[in-house]
């Protein structure tokens, strides 16, 4: 027996070991705020290690004891609070009460009675505890396998970094729609006059744009048996559930036509990328600058670059006429920048393609965060012991300054 299953016992105990007065509930409720806080601990003892990493290149045997001992602490806090589960979900009886037949179990029951003396008639559920024989052929079912004990953590798939929707400007909007004003005509005739002479005058245009706020969702099937089974599990699923909408979202951010229930992305509404000056073999450390030369030629400020992992790679990884790296330096862990301007690698703009400009003039609207709702009345889930979820946002897109964005192609793939 354990050290954790000893302070356990027959009885809930606290910390020294005494009984506790505290529920079951109550100490697994504590044990996992513990357990987060711990986790905490641990990720601001692995900024620490990484900032002395990099500042003498090396690690301190006082920070490697302190992060050991850390991780130590988590794993026994783990440890109990999966011992304080197991106990919580043994039987009722399992310390030596006598637990009494199905058949007993219905016939003694209140509800029963009352069913009888009622004429029975209706429908009856009576919740029944698991007798002797059951907990035996549950326990032998276990004896040989893994499941006899409980890993808490949920293993997903891994998940892509998502970054567009940081680069907008985003509000929030209580309209099912929003109407803004774009100017279309700036003619200035403004001028030098003689006294008494006819002014000049100037022409400007405005048009109004109207930008329908889109619904982007989608469902999973969950039976009750995996959330009765492992509680985690309905917050993991949750959780996979968000970020398939925010994939899906930053597509639509990207690369939305407009058509139907699509937004407008930013990629189909920016500007095409023409080389405002000539320059003889550009690299695409060249043809980058040139699209923000492009985008500052047309007066809008410029606030990033999107670009594939792989051509941001072929970047860093260019090299001068004696081997040397051109842009980076592989032993800095600064944070990827070209021009000043913030470089964001990722998988949702093709390979050998490029986004620059400002990114700032363009807005998101917010008309309804992600939820998560959960329901067992869908179709027959009610018959099939299932739970549908639904997870759904709504929210609109307006490019209000196509010119300031430039899209274009390196021209290495061909």
């Amino acid at each position: 027996m354990t050290r954790n299953e000893r302070r356990l016992g027959r009885y809930i105990r606290d910390g020294e070991g005494h009984p506790s007065t505290k529920s079951a509930e109550q100490m697994a409720d504590e044990l996992k705020k513990s357990i987060d806080k711990k986790q905490d601990e641990i990720k601001k003892v692995a900024d620490d290690a990484l900032t002395e990493a990099k500042r003498t290149g090396t690690l301190a045997e006082e920070t490697k004891a302190t992060a050991d001992k850390t991780l130590t602490e988590l794993n026994t806090l783990k440890e109990q609070l999966g011992q304080i589960e197991q106990k919580m979900a043994r039987r009722p009886g399992g310390d030596g009460e006598q637990v009494k037949s199905y058949g007993e179990q219905v016939v003694e029951s209140d509800r029963y009675k009352s069913f009888v003396d009622n004429g029975a008639r209706g429908s009856l559920r009576i919740d029944l505890k698991a007798t002797d024989m059951d907990v035996k052929a549950i326990t032998a079912a276990q004896a040989g396998t893994a499941w006899s004990a409980r890993d808490n953590e949920v293993v997903s798939m891994p998940r892509r970094r998502l970054v567009v929707r940081d680069l907008l400007n985003v509000v929030r909007t209580t309209s099912g729609s929003i109407d803004y004003a774009r100017q279309t005509t700036r003619t200035n005739n403004a001028a030098a006059v003689a006294e008494g002479a006819q002014k000049p005058t100037s022409n400007y245009i405005w048009e109004q744009v109207n930008v329908a706020v889109r619904t982007i969702a989608h469902l999973a099937k969950l039976t009750r048996q995996a959330i009765d089974d492992a509680v985690q599990l309905q917050g993991e699923v949750e959780s996979e559930m968000r970020f398939g909408l925010a994939l899906a979202e930053e597509t639509e951010l990207l690369n939305g036509d407009g058509t139907g229930q699509h937004l407008t992305g930013l990629i189909p509404a920016a500007t095409a990328y023409a080389a405002p000056i000539t320059i003889s073999s550009p690299t695409r450390i060249d043809m980058l600058r040139l699209a923000l030369l492009q985008a500052e030629l047309a007066l809008y400020p410029s606030d990033g670059i999107v670009m594939n992992p792989g051509d941001w790679a072929g970047i860093e990884l260019q090299k001068d006429t004696t081997g040397r790296y051109i842009w980076s330096d592989p032993l800095q862990l600064g944070g990827p920048r070209m021009w000043g301007k913030p470089v964001v690698p990722t998988p949702a703009i093709a390979l050998d393609k490029f986004l620059a400009g400002g990114f700032k003039l363009q807005t998101l609207y917010d008309r309804m965060a992600p939820e998560v709702v959960i329901a067992s009345e869908n179709a027959d889930d009610f018959e099939k012991n299932l739970y549908t979820m639904r997870c759904e946002e709504r929210l609109a897109q307006a490019v209000k300054r196509p010119g300031a964005l430039i899209y274009g192609d390196f021209g290495l793939v061909t």
